[in-house]
């Protein structure tokens, strides 16, 4: 008699003889005190150690995945330390993002003074480029061999790309040694560090993503500060340098906190899954994070620069990005706790919608009021903290835990494609308004197309929302 898995129906230990009572023989991979309790209570089973309760080798070997990728600890020591192990790899990875706007301010003013702005930002552009591209085969390869082969590299890459950073003077050695070299190797920790995290999680993913993706925060408070102070006292090589080392003491700390639950998934090799883009689900989601990543990132380019074009003390100019990501702290832990509640898409609706206001209503009507410019960035930084958090986890949500990897690839692949042109088409668009000034004051335009991305971004969360968990405004989904 063929004894079938519990799960799924799968054949598990092939035609043997059952001893156990016919009507029971659909559950007979399961010894007899396991079957015991699971006819008692079904759901029981999967706190039974499998190793202990399947029948025989055969359905331990082939049954001991399927029940431990269907019971998440959702907590508990392990997992929060596999958490704060990707906080620790998302300090570094992540914080660079954050810092991008002093960077290229000070690049401009620096050793590229020469270089217009919209030329400058392509070294930033690259950099999300192949940061966000990496993903296409870092998820697979993550999925098909698991953690440690590309979370040390990724590290290692990391703080070699800062270091030849602060050694940089000609424009095409910064694009090899920080863009390509760091975007790449940034991605080889940021990826599998949240895919780690989802082995963990499941009905508190949200919430775990969130604690996780602080961390972005909490580098891009220090990082902005380090390069602004620093670079004044120390000059700015050494200042990069310093930031180097502080990001070599996070990625130490995140190789020996971070490990994965599931097994890897060699049987989905190591490449992406462009089929599944032909899920209208994940294919709205994807171009719903395309916008957001664009509506997101002119804000956290282009803000120190339009501060300082607007008669804004230098150094406060400097401080605006450590006070939007101080707010982004408390904005991507706490919709993370909200999102759990009443639906991860339900919160990431809300809060876009929220970031197109704040765009369109309160930068474009800033001027030169720095009170208005410092809350906007407060403000905006608290409900963009989604763009970070949540975005992943609406792709989690809608994809197999096994297939999360390959999936975020292939979304994210198409980010990469949308970040590369976002920043220097933001700088066109300066360019366009402002005509060939040694400072640009005009930012209406690109302050709209911020708000249009958001928008849209907005559009495409409600229709993927209404495909995937349905239309009705009292579904938790």
């Amino acid at each position: 008699m063929d004894q079938h898995c519990l799960y799924e129906g799968e054949v598990c230990c092939g035609s043997t003889e059952c001893e156990i009572p016919a009507c029971h023989a659909r559950y007979s991979w399961l010894n007899p005190d396991a079957l015991e309790t699971f006819l008692r209570d079904p759901q029981k089973v999967l706190t039974i150690d499998c190793r202990k309760a399947c029948y025989n080798r055969s359905a331990r070997e082939r049954c001991f995945p399927k029940i431990q990728s269907l019971h998440y600890p959702d907590g508990g020591w392990r997992a929060w330390l596999v958490v704060l192990g990707a906080w620790c790899a998302l300090v570094p990875a992540f914080g660079i993002v954050n810092t991008i706007a002093v960077l290229e301010e000070w690049l401009s003013e620096h050793q590229l003074k020469d270089y217009p702005k919209s030329s400058v930002s392509w070294i930033f552009s690259l950099w999300i480029f192949f940061f966000y591209l990496g993903g296409v085969q870092v998820g697979p390869i993550f999925d098909a061999h698991g953690l440690k082969p590309l979370l040390i590299p990724g590290c290692i890459g990391i703080v070699v790309s800062l270091m030849i950073l602060s050694i940089s003077t000609e424009f095409y050695q910064f694009i090899l040694g920080f863009s390509l070299l760091g975007g790449v190797t940034a991605s080889m920790v940021f990826t599998p560090s949240l895919a780690a995290v989802n082995h963990w999680f499941l009905h508190r993913r949200a919430l775990a993503n969130g604690f996780a993706n602080t961390a972005g925060s909490i580098g891009g408070i220090i990082f902005p500060l380090m390069v602004g102070g620093l670079s004044e006292k120390v000059g700015f090589p050494w200042a990069i340098r310093i930031m180097g080392f502080v990001c070599a003491i996070f990625c130490a700390a995140s190789t020996l906190l971070l490990r994965t639950r599931l097994p890897p998934n060699k049987e989905g090799g190591s490449t992406i899954d462009l089929r599944a883009l032909c899920d209208i689900r994940l294919t709205t989601v994807a171009g719903a994070i395309v916008l957001v990543e664009i509506g997101y990132l002119i804000p956290m380019t282009y803000l120190v620069s339009y501060a300082t074009s607007h008669d804004v003390d230098g150094s406060l100019s400097y401080q605006l990005m450590a006070i939007l990501n101080a707010a982004s702290i408390f904005g991507r832990v706490i919709p993370g706790y909200m999102a759990d509640q009443w639906g991860r898409f339900n919160v990431i609706i809300v809060t876009t919608f929220t970031c197109t206001v704040l765009i369109l209503a309160l930068w474009l009507k800033s001027g030169t009021n720095a009170s208005a410019i410092v809350s906007f960035a407060a403000f905006f930084g608290f409900w963009s903290g989604t763009a970070v958090s949540l975005a992943p986890v609406c792709v989690a949500q809608i994809s197999k835990t096994e297939e999360y990897g390959k999936r975020y690839g292939t979304t994210y692949s198409l980010v990469s494609f949308g970040s590369l042109i976002a920043i220097p088409v933001a700088g066109e668009i300066l360019k366009a308004q402002n005509g060939d000034v040694e400072l640009e004051t005009n930012y209406s335009g690109l302050i709209v197309f911020a708000g249009v991305a958001y928008g849209g971004s907005m559009l495409f969360f409600i229709i993927s929302r209404g495909v995937s968990g349905g239309w009705s405004l009292k579904k938790i989904f």
